[in-house]
């Protein structure tokens, strides 16, 4: 379960010294709380009425705060950070504060802010180690990498990125410093360049992390909960160890051909120039020249690599660059957009959707009910013959044989999720249906028929969506009484992101209104 980590003599000793854990609470403010647990520093943030953390100016002044009391304090020999979240450890900075900088200086000013407050943690003479569960995104993985030791939880919300890229952006607390040396250049570059994220296994294996501690099943608890209880007690333990000597640090240094492979980049600046050269014609040939965050990247990485000294005075420069071009304020401005678009605007709704009707066990019906099996307990698909169907709980199942060949998910999981699919020739299982998404031939006498019978087996509540790319919605609705109907986006037909429209009446009338609401779900 565990890699890397020096277990105890005994389950019996493990248990014991759990059971004997002291704790006594400590400094707690709006976002932060610390305790110390058996002579382990411990602190928890945790922003209050919010999904996520994010690093805002208070957020980061109580951390800084929490931190240096336990740093200060005598009884605590080591300190273990951790979210109060079990899904997100730190999401990155708050882009409404990035945005509401006017000028490089001001932006500059915010950046060696963030750089000197994870000086302080690097520099920290006790040992420092995040325990990290669910996304760590910029700001939250750069948080991590000023810290002497990384253990990830292995659960599918896991993730590590640097992705200010997308932004226009560049990591500006470090990141662009910290990450080369750590899992050398040729590494570092393509998760800094693309944005792209690494799960608890993957990071492990680049040198992300130094350990993974495997989550945990249902309990008396949420999985979730005891994943993030246990994964604490953890870190508290090798927090302890690396204090006391018993575990020691783990060696950066690389040897034999990875390790040239690793070091060469660093350190012979011939090679260094070659790659950052090599990253250079490959961002050009895909960006055209149009999007500097990318260039800006590889010019921070190469002065930190060249000189230390010099290279955090360049990260924090061209970030305010950056942030002060036209390219990063619209890319700001489409992520406001989304997010927006995102939110619900309707409120909580009345009940929440459990099962989910496909008819059609086509490519297009295939393809639906294969991107609905993590969304609802149940998926249902439908067709006319016992044919029909296995060759579309064929095509379902072939998606998910790929994902686990990539090792993009665990067999376990892909069983999991196909346990949650039934196929059916009738409608006797569509008594509890939700929502029913149809996806047959394009003939709207047939599709007629589909909502008669779809009416007559499913509640009151149900929604009807078509898959329909060429027949209007309203004309598909003129034989429905008491359904609530939508189209689906039609620019993709394998995609979710279906237009609902939405009744304020309980039970909508034939003819639909030529007003219609439309909502991105």
């Amino acid at each position: 379960m565990l890699h890397g980590f020096r277990s105890f003599k005994s389950s019996a000793n493990h248990v014991r010294h759990l059971r004997n854990r002291i704790c006594t609470r400590g400094l707690t403010n709006e976002h932060c709380e610390t305790s110390i647990q058996n002579g382990v520093g411990v602190l928890k943030f945790d922003t209050p009425g919010s999904k996520v953390n994010v690093l805002n100016e208070q957020f980061s002044k109580d951390c800084q705060e929490a931190f240096l009391a336990l740093r200060d304090d005598p009884a605590a020999s080591s300190i273990v950070m951790i979210s109060g979240k079990p899904d997100c450890f730190i999401a990155g900075a708050d882009i409404k504060m990035l945005a509401a900088c006017q000028s490089k200086e001001e932006t500059m000013a915010l950046v060696q802010g963030g750089q000197a407050m994870m000086q302080q943690m690097e520099d920290c003479k006790k040992p420092l180690v995040a325990a990290i569960s669910g996304s760590c995104m910029g700001g939250g993985l750069e948080v991590a990498l000023a810290c002497h030791y990384r253990i990830a939880l292995d659960q599918k919300k896991t993730s590590l990125a640097l992705p200010e890229v997308m932004l226009g952006l560049l990591p500006g607390s470090g990141g662009t410093q910290r990450l080369p040396p750590l899992i050398g250049l040729t590494n570092a570059l393509p998760m800094m360049l693309t944005g792209a994220g690494k799960d608890a296994k993957k990071a492990k294996k680049l040198g992300l992390v130094d350990l993974v501690v495997k989550s945990l099943g249902p309990g008396v608890k949420e999985p979730s909960i005891l994943s993030h209880e246990y994964l604490e007690k953890v870190a508290v333990d090798v927090a302890r160890q690396l204090a006391d000597g018993t575990l020691k640090k783990p060696s950066r240094t690389k040897s034999g051909m990875k390790g040239m492979a690793h070091n060469l980049p660093l350190y012979n600046s011939r090679v260094r120039n070659y790659v950052c050269k090599e990253a250079e014609k490959q961002v050009l040939k895909k960006t055209h020249g149009l999007y500097p965050a990318p260039i800006k990247i590889i010019d921070s990485v190469k002065a930190g690599l060249a000189d230390p000294k010099t290279g955090y005075a360049r990260e924090a420069g061209n970030f305010g660059d950056l942030a002060m071009t036209d390219e990063s304020k619209a890319l700001i401005n489409i992520y406001f957009g989304k997010t927006q678009c995102e939110k619900n605007s309707y409120g909580k709704p009345e009940r929440m959707p459990q099962n989910v009707a496909v008819l059609g066990a086509g490519l297009m019906g295939a393809g639906v009910a294969t991107v609905s099996m993590d969304k609802f307990k149940k998926v249902i698909l439908k067709d006319v013959s016992d044919t029909a169907l296995s060759k579309g709980e064929d095509m379902v199942r072939d998606v998910f044989n790929k994902k686990v060949k990539r090792k993009k998910m665990t067999q376990f999981d892909a069983d999991k999720a196909m346990s949650s699919l039934i196929t059916e020739t009738d409608y006797s299982a569509f008594k509890d249906v939700d929502i029913v998404i149809e996806a047959v031939f394009e003939d709207i006498n047939l599709k007629h028929r589909i909502i008669k019978e779809v009416e007559a087996n499913t509640p009151d509540h149900c929604i009807f969506a078509s898959n329909t790319s060429a027949l209007p919605i309203t004309e598909l609705a003129k034989l429905a009484s008491a359904l609530r109907t939508s189209s689906e986006c039609t620019t993709s037909p394998l995609s979710l992101l279906c237009p609902f429209w939405r009744s304020s009446q309980q039970k909508p009338p034939a003819r639909r209104p030529p007003q219609q609401q439309w909502k991105l779900v």
